[in-house]
């Protein structure tokens, strides 16, 4: 019977490092990566609302239906043999509480890479990364969006940990 993949689950706040470590994984595990803001951006940026207190509600519904797809395909590719790197977003709790446990009923070793850095860090490698538009770069995130969605996280708790396989990144060093 094949052995089936290891999940790697990024969770952290918009600008913490999430997608350079899901570089480094890919890279270090041969994993396939699955980025929610790529999906976002591929099926959904021309239907972008213009208007502010528009955007949660519309983001949120398309979300969730693409971590749905998301899963569903990241279980196939696990299945392979092959790891799995998730960049789902999950930053309030009660969705990323519903996704891990999803991941408790899976066949799955997962290891959950709790990644942060303080707010004016993240705030000025977001602003670097809109003016690079490098490897990590699937849209530009304006500082508007970046404060509503720092003002969004929801860090997890320890009882959300509790039993888990963490590794903790600040500012991008293990600890």
């Amino acid at each position: 019977m094949r052995q089936v993949g290891a999940i790697h689950l990024l969770l952290g706040p918009v600008g913490a490092g999430k997608s350079t470590l899901a570089q480094r994984l890919c890279e270090a595990h041969g994993a396939v990566a699955f980025d929610l803001d790529d999906w976002m951006v591929r099926l959904f940026a021309p239907d972008r609302p213009a208007a502010p207190d528009a955007l949660v509600p519309w983001y949120t519904e398309r979300a969730e239906r693409c971590v749905e797809m998301i899963w569903v395909v990241a279980q196939d590719v696990g299945r392979t043999g092959t790891d799995v790197v998730l960049e789902l977003g999950l930053v309030r709790a009660l969705p990323r509480r519903a996704f891990l446990a999803q991941l408790d009923r899976s066949p799955f070793d997962v290891t959950l890479h709790l990644v942060d850095a303080p707010r004016e860090r993240r705030r000025e490698r977001v602003a670097r990364r809109n003016a690079t538009r490098g490897s990590t770069f699937s849209m530009a995130v304006s500082p508007e969006v970046f404060e509503m969605a720092s003002d969004l996280w929801e860090p997890p708790t320890q009882r959300e940990l509790a039993g888990r396989r963490v590794v903790h990144v600040d500012n991008g060093a293990e600890r």
